[in-house]
C-alpha cells in the first residue's frame, strides 16, 4: 500500500513541477482552471476522484471497488497543495461533485456521467450551500417538486438558490441537495439530484473569492429533470451529502498540510539566505523556535491525518479522528503560514509573493467542509461519550 502512495504523491509532484509555473502566466481564471484539469488528467490523478467500479482508477488494497480511497486522495492534495492551489481544487472537486452519483446514481446514469469525470472530461460540482443553509444543512430551502406540467410531465422542477459552488461556471454538472418535502430546519425530507449543467432553468452568477477560483452562485428557476437524476432514494439526500462530506473531509486536511509545508520550507530558504546585521536571520533564537514550533506542529497535523484517513479507508467509524485531522490541520496552516508571511517582513504582503498566496488559500479551509468550531463541536461529543 506504500508503494501505491508513493507512486501517486511523486506522480502528484511532478505534475506540480510541471504544471504550476505555466498556470502562473496564465492570467485568465477559467483558462486556469481548465490547464490545471488538463494536468492532472494526463496524468491520470482524476481517476482516483472515481470508484474503480465506474471507472476510476483501481485502488488495490486501499480500499474496495465501489469506493474513493482517502488515502490516495490525501496523498495527491498534499502534494499538489504545496505546488499550486489549483491543481488542488481542480482534482477533489471531481470527486466531491461526482461522490452522490457513485453512492445513488443508477447503472446507466453511472456509465453515462463517471468514466468522463475519471478522464477529466466531465467537470463535477457540488452544490449543498445557500444563502441561509451552511454548516446547518438541514436548513436548505431550495425544493424539488414532482413535475405534473404539460407535455407528459414526470420528472422534477428545481427551484431556489445555492451559493459558494466551486466551478461555477465550468462544471457540466452539478449534484444538488433540495428539500422534498417538509420546511427549512427539517432534517428529513431532503433528497440528491443530478442536475446537468446546460439543463432548461439553470443560471450561474460567478463571484471572486480571495484565493482566485472558479465559484458563484447556482440559481434554479422551474429546473427540470427527469425521475431517473434523482440520486438514490427521496429523502435520503441529507445522508447522501454527510456521506460525501465525510469521505472527503479528511483530503482538506492533506491539503492543509501541503500548503503548510510548503510555507514551512519557503521560510527555512529566507531565514537561511536573508542576512540582518551582518548575519543569517537564521541565527536569530526568537526565528529558530518558530521553525521549531511551525515543524512539529505540521508533523502532528500530518500524523493526524494518516490516521484519520487509515480509519476511513478501513470502513471503521472514523468521525473523531477526521474531526480533529481537520480542525488541527487546517489551523495549523493558518498559523505556519501567518509566521512565514511574518519571516518575509514586507516581501511577505507583497502580492504575488508565494508566502502571500498560501496565506490567503489556507484561510478558507477552516470553513469549508465543516468549520473548525463543527469539528470541535464533533470532537467534543466524542469525548464525553466515552466510557
Amino acid at each position: 500500500m506504500s508503494a501505491v502512495l508513493d507512486e501517486l504523491r511523486e506522480r502528484a509532484r511532478r505534475v506540480g513541477r510541471e504544471a504550476a509555473p505555466a498556470l502562473e502566466g496564465v492570467g485568465e481564471l477559467e483558462a486556469e482552471a481548465r490547464g490545471a484539469l488538463a494536468a492532472l488528467a494526463a496524468e491520470e490523478l482524476t481517476a482516483w476522484t472515481v470508484p474503480a467500479r465506474d471507472g476510476g482508477a483501481g485502488a488495490g488494497d486501499l480500499c474496495g471497488a465501489d469506493e474513493v480511497s482517502v488515502r490516495a486522495l490525501c496523498a495527491l492534495r498534499s502534494e499538489l497543495a504545496y505546488h499550486h492551489g489549483m491543481l488542488d481544487v481542480m482534482l477533489v472537486m471531481q470527486g466531491l461533485g461526482s461522490y452522490a452519483v457513485a453512492r445513488g446514481g443508477g447503472d446507466e446514469l453511472r456509465a453515462q456521467v463517471l468514466g468522463g469525470v475519471a478522464r477529466g472530461q466531465q467537470i463535477a460540482a457540488f452544490a449543498l450551500t445557500e444563502p441561509d443553509a451552511g454548516s446547518s444543512l438541514a436548513d436548505v430551502a431550495t425544493r424539488a417538486e414532482r413535475d405534473t406540467g404539460g407535455n407528459g410531465g414526470g420528472g422534477w422542477k428545481l427551484n431556489g438558490r445555492k451559493t459558494f459552488i466551486s466551478n461555477v461556471p465550468l462544471a457540466h454538472f452539478y449534484t444538488v441537495l433540495a428539500r422534498t418535502a417538509g420546511e427549512p430546519g427539517d432534517k428529513d425530507g431532503l433528497s440528491m439530484f443530478f442536475v446537468p449543467g446546460d439543463a432548461w432553468g439553470l443560471d450561474l452568477a460567478r463571484f471572486d473569492v480571495m484565493a482566485p477560483h472558479p465559484i458563484g452562485d447556482v440559481i434554479l428557476k422551474d429546473c427540470k429533470i427527469p425521475d431517473a437524476f434523482l440520486l438514490g432514494e427521496e429523502g435520503g439526500g441529507l445522508d447522501l451529502a454527510l456521506g460525501t462530506l465525510a469521505r472527503f473531509r479528511t483530503s482538506v486536511a492533506a491539503a492543509a498540510n501541503g500548503f503548510a509545508r510548503r510555507a514551512l520550507d519557503e521560510s527555512r530558504r529566507h531565514l537561511a539566505s536573508r542576512k540582518q546585521f551582518g548575519k543569517p536571520l537564521a541565527a536569530n533564537q526568537g526565528l529558530r523556535f518558530d521553525l521549531a514550533e511551525m515543524d512539529t506542529r505540521l508533523r502532528a497535523a500530518e500524523l493526524l491525518v494518516d490516521e484519520a484517513a487509515t480509519l476511513a479507508d478501513s470502513g471503521a467509524d472514523a468521525g473523531a479522528a477526521v474531526a480533529r485531522a481537520k480542525l488541527f490541520a487546517t489551523e495549523t496552516a493558518g498559523y505556519v503560514c501567518d509566521r512565514a508571511v511574518q519571516h518575509f517582513g514586507g516581501l511577505g504582503v507583497k502580492v504575488g509573493s508565494v508566502v502571500e498566496r498560501l496565506y490567503r488559500e489556507v484561510r478558507a479551509l477552516r470553513i469549508y467542509e465543516g468549520t473548525s468550531e463543527v469539528q470541535k463541536l464533533i470532537v467534543a461529543r466524542d469525548v464525553l461519550e466515552r466510557d
